[in-house]
Order: structure tokens, then C-alpha cells, then sequence
């Protein structure tokens, strides 16, 4: 894995200047063009150690996008997470008391447990679920090629089809350990027509995921009609293209052991890997092999926080993508 060091590491933006918002809801901006169209809304910083959506959202409001058509609400999520964020320790800043991208089922957001992150959750909730278009920006712990999670329903793949980058999609149905905000409510329902896409940019520390990050935010804004090319090619170049290739999650591998022998990759993995051949050990669990179960089996986002009850992998082929 490549990570850069020192100077070359992505660094931390000040956003301190859009702390009060217009919203009356922190580091949340909300502009409305009077026109009919989508509710968009852009967040960053779900995950306070990923940068490279902080300097998206940065250039957005620095650039002063505003919506030809709809609304266009863009919130810095986990900002007290962000603001204990040192490049020497930056797992660290992933949450403050837990996942903020584990809590959006309605049991926990309705129930009696309380954190800073479902503080966070709660508060922005509103703006959630009345959005008919969101991007969620993250970064990923390996040096691997940008990727769009789009969820299972078809409405998804066909929206991160329009976006046109990244180059790879998953349509994945999330984790064991608790629900995405890309998968609340309305936005997991085939039926609906409210469609959330999560962008995972590049490396955590790398100064690639930034300019990944600002490419898929004007290139999601243009495909959701709320600006033009004229603003999106203002925002970032956008390059020609080809066609993302699709992948079906067809497995979500989780540690189960929390033992000295317990879970362990039999070798490194940066993650988009295609293993060849059905049947071929990718892992072991408390001595037992985990095995891929059909030929070209794509590894997707292997993690570095090997903890039981979280997702260790996850296991897809390529298909065609729905163009319904």
C-alpha cells in the first residue's frame, strides 16, 4: 500500500467559517433556486478522519455553487470528530463515541440510547429525509481505485451510471454492524424514488481522494440537474470517461473471532482484486479458510480494523448494469 508521508499527506481544511450555517443546524448550508427540481444533499465528514470531503465541500462553498433548479444543502457531518483529527494518529478522529455511518436505522435514531454521533444524527436527520438526490463523501484505509456504492436497488446503479465516476460501482447492501446513512429510509426503498450514492475517493491520507472528491461532487451535482457544465467544469475538470463497470456484492465477510488466532488475510489486499479461481482461500478465521465461491471474485474494501462484529470484506462479480 502506498500511503504518503509528511508533507505529501492530505491535510485538514479550516472550516471554521461555515460553522453557523443558515439553517439554524451547524456547519449546514441550505440554498433554494425557487425552480422545481431535486432536494440535493451534498455531506462530508461523516467519518471525521476523512478529509477529502472537507475540501470538496470547501470548494463548493467557497466557489458559492448555487442551484439553477431545486435545492442544494450541503452539511459537515461529524465536525467534533474532524476537529481532533492529527495526521499521526488518524483513526483516531473516525468518531468521537461511535460510527456515525452505523446509526441511521429508525429503532436506534428513535430509541433511548444517546452519543455525540446520534446527537449528530438526530440533528441532521431532517434534512435527510426530505433529500430526493444524496451524495455521502468518504476514503478508504488502502490505496485502492476510487469506488461509488450505489446500494441494491437499480435506481441506484442507474444514478451513479449518470454521475459517470468513479469508474467502478458496488451495489452492495452495507454492513452487519449497523445501517449507512446511504441506506435510511426512503433511499433503500426500490419503489421510491429518492436515491443516496456513497463515494469512496481514495486513500484516507492520500491528496488523490481530494481531487477524486471534488471531480464526483460536480460531476453528481451536473447529473442531478441542480447546476450546469459551465459551474461543474468551474468546480473540477472533468475528463472523458469510460463507462463504470458494475459489481454485485454477493458476500459480506465479518469477524466473528475476537481471539490471537482469530481473523487473518492469508496475504495483503488493497481491495479490487479479481481472484481467478473459485474455491481459492482468501483469509483464515481461528484456523478455518475463507474461500471465494465462484471464479473472478472481486475483493472489495478489505479492511485494517479486523474487529469482531464488523465487516472484514466484501466478496462481488461484475454484471450489466440495469438500465431500466
Amino acid at each position: 500500500m502506498t500511503i504518503p508521508r509528511g508533507p505529501e499527506l492530505l491535510q485538514p481544511v479550516d472550516i471554521s467559517a461555515y460553522a453557523r450555517g443558515n439553517q439554524g443546524i451547524s456547519h449546514t448550508h441550505r440554498f433554494d433556486s425557487g425552480q422545481a427540481g431535486h432536494d440535493v444533499v451534498v455531506l462530508s465528514l461523516v467519518h471525521g478522519n476523512e478529509l477529502c470531503g472537507a475540501h470538496a465541500m470547501k470548494r463548493l462553498l467557497d466557489l458559492d455553487v448555487r442551484p439553477l433548479a431545486g435545492t442544494l444543502t450541503l452539511c459537515f457531518a461529524n465536525v467534533a470528530a474532524y476537529e481532533t483529527y492529527d495526521a499521526a494518529t488518524p483513526t483516531r478522529a473516525r468518531f468521537i463515541d461511535e460510527d456515525l455511518n452505523r446509526v441511521w436505522d429508525r429503532p436506534t435514531l428513535d430509541g433511548p440510547r444517546n452519543s455525540q454521533e446520534l446527537q449528530r444524527a438526530r440533528q441532521i436527520r431532517p434534512l435527510v429525509a426530505g433529500a430526493t438526490r444524496l451524495l455521502d463523501i468518504h476514503s478508504m484505509q488502502t490505496d485502492a481505485a476510487p469506488l461509488m456504492l450505489s446500494g441494491v436497488a437499480s435506481k441506484g446503479q442507474r444514478l451513479a451510471l449518470a454521475v459517470g465516476f468513479p469508474g467502478l460501482i458496488i451495489a452492495d447492501g452495507g454492513h452487519a454492524s449497523g445501517r449507512r446513512l446511504r441506506d435510511h429510509g426512503a433511499f433503500a426503498d426500490p419503489v421510491s424514488d429518492a436515491t443516496a450514492l456513497l463515494a469512496e475517493c481514495g486513500q484516507h491520507q492520500s491528496p488523490v481522494a481530494a481531487v477524486n472528491a471534488i471531480e464526483i461532487a460536480a460531476r453528481f451535482l451536473l447529473a442531478t440537474g441542480v447546476i450546469d457544465r459551465e459551474t461543474a467544469t468551474a468546480i473540477a475538470p472533468l475528463p472523458d470517461r469510460e463507462a463504470p463497470r458494475t459489481v454485485q456484492v454477493t458476500d459480506r465477510i465479518t469477524v466473528r473471532s475476537s481471539g490471537r488466532n482469530g481473523f487473518r488475510f492469508v496475504r495483503h489486499f488493497e481491495g479490487v482484486e479479481v481472484v481467478p479461481d473459485a474455491g481459492t482461500t482468501i483469509a483464515l478465521e481461528d484456523g478455518n479458510p475463507i474461500r471465494t465461491a465462484y471464479d473472478n471474485c472481486v475483493l472489495i474494501m478489505p479492511s485494517r480494523r479486523l474487529v469482531s462484529g464488523q465487516t472484514a470484506v466484501r466478496l462481488g462479480r461484475f454484471i450489466e448494469p440495469d438500465a431500466e
